[in-house]
């Protein structure tokens, strides 16, 4: 399921850039970049400074994108990879909040209710990483919250412009007190896990420690330089084993949607 998220991900982040989407299929993705794109993913700053000052006719990459291990030609992506951490970079660099409406047809009145979402990836960090992404949405008129937001607006027609014959309702909840429910939300999640990880870990790091304690039992107390060796070799140790958990978000907004468009 993660590696199909990211698939989204990556075709939502393409298409919301303005690139052409010139094959798709599960877990692939062939992409026809943009000039801002190109200019942001491909690393060409020569190719770029001689086609402008020539005053020549650009001619942009194709990425070929893949997310599964398989033998079709393409860049692997999966968490961890250069290339995904480039484009949340980038994500966060030019959109980091966006206000989308349903595309709403007919000449009916309609109301479009607002929803916050806050797109994270969770890190699990210690001698091991594993990264995740969690999603979620906020009805700001009743305070119903859901998970995997991105995957449930992500195919409906949505447009930075409100529709004709549409208006929006006003939010019961201001955003800032959205987003700190958000927020409480992520830390009880992550409070509700089972953390065996952490614990494994741990384990690890007792049995490193127990290891380096044993070579330096008999080490002469008043050598300083020795002593100081052991306690900086203890702290590598922590560093490297200590469990923690970090929460970037990688980009939110505000999505105004029809009163069923979330189930």
């Amino acid at each position: 399921m993660q590696q199909e998220a990211i698939h989204n991900y990556l075709e939502t982040y393409f298409r919301a850039s303005g690139c052409d989407i010139l094959e798709k299929r599960p877990h692939f993705l062939k992409v026809k970049l943009t000039i801002e794109m190109d200019k942001r993913l491909m690393n060409r700053p020569f190719y770029w400074h001689y086609i402008e000052k020539i005053g020549g006719e650009p001619e942009t990459q194709t990425l070929t994108l893949k997310t599964a291990f398989n033998g079709d030609e393409g860049e692997v992506v999966h968490f961890g990879s250069p290339r995904l951490h480039q484009i949340f970079n980038s994500t966060k660099e030019i959109a980091r909040y966006i206000r989308l409406f349903q595309a709403v047809e007919g000449e009916h009145r309609t109301s479009l209710h607002p929803w916050l979402s806050l797109n994270t990836k969770i890190s699990y960090c210690c001698d091991l990483k594993k990264d995740t992404l969690l999603s979620l949405g906020l009805n700001l008129m009743n305070g119903t919250i859901v998970r995997d937001f991105h995957d449930m607006v992500k195919d409906l027609p949505l447009t930075p412009k409100i529709p004709d014959y549409c208006y929006t309702m006003s939010p019961m909840i201001r955003p800032i007190s959205g987003l700190k429910r958000l927020e409480g939300i992520i830390e009880h999640l992550l409070d509700e896990e089972e953390h065996k990880w952490a614990e494994a870990a741990h384990k690890r790091w007792e049995n490193d420690l127990d290891l380096l304690d044993r070579f330096y039992e008999e080490i002469d107390q008043e050598d300083e330089s020795l002593m100081a060796l052991y306690t900086m070799e203890k702290e590598a140790l922590r560093l490297q084993y200590e469990p923690h958990i970090t929460v970037d978000i990688i980009n939110g907004g505000l999505f105004y949607l029809t009163a069923d468009a979330i189930k």
